[in-house]
């Protein structure tokens, strides 16, 4: 079969790149960049070379099989590997002086009449940037075809040798015409259309029944919409009698959400699932941490042991069992699953336990290579309904990666001292036309800049009487990109809400417990009932009620607000929310006692991550 194919060398969105030429019809396929040029066969039409966390000018860099570029195939290297061509091809890569995350205008450089890439694509136009280097010599054979205001060798073009690069990433939606783009490179490569969905479920299907062989499957179910598919596929392609599922109660479900989702699956006629209550065992095992990545693994090993009891208890031969998850790509590739990969946060279905089971063959995961997206399609196919398929994301862990944990003691003073220095040096923002202030607030938060994982101290935008300004979300999305793209370090920026008069906060103790999960519960009950009642819902991918750990006394936080708009979890936009809404919700969580602070997290991924831990 013809087919395209993407070489990852570990970026977050490699396996993006494939989904996006897929959907356009075109078969692809992912492999390492130290391929050899024996394995590219006639099939091989075209080659992508994706981005990464590497610099290509240090000495640590992925193996590349620089034998590749001797074929006569056609090559698209995008940012990493925009900057791997050219390196290859005698240009030069450096630093940036200015780095680049999230949108940036694309601007022709008056080359664009005889461009492959950019055919019929009208600029100035949006793209989306991430990206710490930049190509600074560009190879004489080359034409620049394109540019933004920080990278001025955004698009390069060699018709003759069939090579081609961008610098930003043209598989997120948000660069405006990454589908016509990839299409242009498809049509050059003279490729076949010759893939559809149907064939993608049928591939599932198939790989279920030869991965499973004779053995029954034991799934975890969550609720969300990651696992009821996996587990409508289960049933499907090995039947009811062969699949059972198990819901955990961790202890970390929103406000009434453990009730709801067993009636869910009952009314949708699941029989062959059981739910455990595990509470105080998962509350017992996180304690007192306060370290994210470890909090999570503790709680990913968990599942593991819950899983072990029920196995025993339900008189199950765990030979004749295999584990089921509802992981999906994102989960993967954020926890650094692919071999040149950098863990932006280890997610609970890839802790040692899990992996251990995995390399024995235990694991089976039928929606590992899908994006949220392609999941809910399979699952309108399978005729899930809406309720289930397009259920905002709740990942295993629940609201417990939610709840930032502090001892009270701010254990890099340093870098929080140099962050203030450097937002207070910061110019002016010339959009702003309103009075503000920027300082940070003493909680870390993870991100991801250049495909590497970033964590540092959030900058909190202090607009005095922000309801009262009618500030377009527009200015702030640009002024949070100026923060973030200006000041090193800073990955998120949080928009001030409300501030508790005549008190300085400070930071706390906080810790996983009942009482502070209940604080987030009922945050979020009053953040998602709202939305559902204003036909917000629909609009909003996923949203995250986050508890910092800083107020004026331990029985208090502060709430910080993260609406996301998002099609595949690997890039999003904060939610422009209606403002009377947000001023409506706003009014209302202020009145529980418990509450210090609020902020609404007005940060794109990149630079930060949908969570911040």
């Amino acid at each position: 079969m013809e087919k395209l194919l993407v070489l990852d060398f570990g970026g977050q969105y490699a396996h993006l790149i494939a989904k996006r030429f897929r959907k356009l019809g075109y078969y692809t396929e992912i492999a390492l960049p130290e391929i050899t040029t024996d394995e590219i066969n006639d099939d091989v039409k075209g080659i992508i070379l994706s981005g990464g966390p590497a610099s290509v000018y240090e000495k640590n860099v992925p193996v590349f099989n620089d034998k590749i570029l001797q074929l006569n195939i056609p090559i698209l290297g995008l940012c990493y590997g925009h900057q791997l061509l050219n390196i290859l091809h005698k240009g030069e890569v450096k630093k940036a002086a200015v780095g680049e995350y999230g949108f940036a205008m694309l601007k022709s450089n008056g080359n664009q009449d005889d461009s492959v890439l950019l055919k019929g694509i009208k600029l100035p136009a949006q793209v989306w940037m991430s990206h710490t280097d930049e190509v600074t010599v560009k190879p004489d054979s080359f034409i620049n075809t394109a540019f933004t205001d920080h990278c001025r060798y955004a698009v390069l073009e060699n018709k003759e040798l069939k090579r081609f690069s961008v610098q930003f990433h043209a598989e997120v939606k948000d660069t405006v015409f990454g589908m016509e783009m990839f299409d242009n490179f498809a049509k050059f490569c003279r490729i076949s259309k010759n893939w559809d969905s149907d064939q993608v479920l049928s591939i599932i299907i198939n790989d279920i029944k030869k991965t499973a062989g004779d053995k029954n499957v034991l799934l975890f179910l969550s609720g969300g919409v990651d696992s009821s598919v996996a587990f409508a596929l289960l049933n499907k392609a090995l039947g009811t009698e062969r699949v059972l599922g198990l819901y955990i109660n961790n202890g970390f479900m929103r406000k009434n959400e453990s009730e709801e989702i067993v009636s869910l699956y009952r009314s949708i006629g699941y029989n062959n699932f059981i739910g455990v209550d595990k509470t105080d065992t998962f509350l017992k095992n996180v304690g007192n941490q306060t370290d994210p990545q470890t909090k999570r693994k503790i709680i990913g090993e968990t599942f593991i042991n819950v899983r072990d009891e029920v196995v025993k208890s339900q008189n199950l031969d765990e030979d004749n069992w295999l584990l089921a998850q509802g992981t999906l790509y994102p989960d993967i590739i954020e926890s650094g699953g692919t071999k040149h990969s950098n863990v932006i946060k280890t997610h609970h279905n890839r802790v040692d336990g899990i992996k251990d089971l995995i390399e024995r063959g235990l694991v089976i995961e039928p929606l590992k290579d899908l994006y949220k997206d392609e999941v809910r399609e399979i699952g309108k196919v399978l005729g899930l309904p809406d309720e289930l398929v397009f259920r905002h994301p709740f990942p295993g862990p629940g609201i417990s990666i939610n709840l930032l944990c502090s001892e009270g003691k701010n254990n890099d003073a340093e870098n929080f001292e140099k962050t203030k220095d450097a937002l207070l040096k910061l110019p002016p923002y010339d959009k702003a036309n309103f009075d503000y202030k920027l300082y940070p607030i003493e909680v870390k938060s993870v991100g991801v800049q250049g495909d590497f994982r970033t964590y540092s101290f959030p900058a909190v935008l202090d607009v005095n009487n922000f309801f009262d300004k009618k500030i377009s979300w527009d200015v702030l999305e640009e002024f949070s990109s100026y923060i973030t793209n200006n000041v090193f370090g800073v990955n998120r920026t949080i928009l001030k809400l409300h501030e508790t008069s005549g008190s300085s906060g400070k930071l706390t103790k906080s810790f996983c417990n009942k009482e502070r999960l209940d604080m987030i519960r009922e945050v979020d009950y009053i953040f998602i009932k709202r939305l559902r009642e204003s036909n917000w819902y629909g609009k909003i991918f996923q949203h995250l009620t986050i508890s910092l750990p800083f107020a004026d006394d331990e029985k208090k936080c502060s709430i910080v607000l993260r609406p996301v708009v998002s099609e595949d979890v690997m890039t999003a936009r904060f939610a422009h929310l209606d403002i009377d809404i947000l001023k409506s919700i706003c009014d209302d969580i202020k009145k529980l006692p418990f509450i210090f602070n609020i902020y609404y997290d007005i940060t794109n991924k990149p630079p930060a991550t949908f969570g911040w831990e």
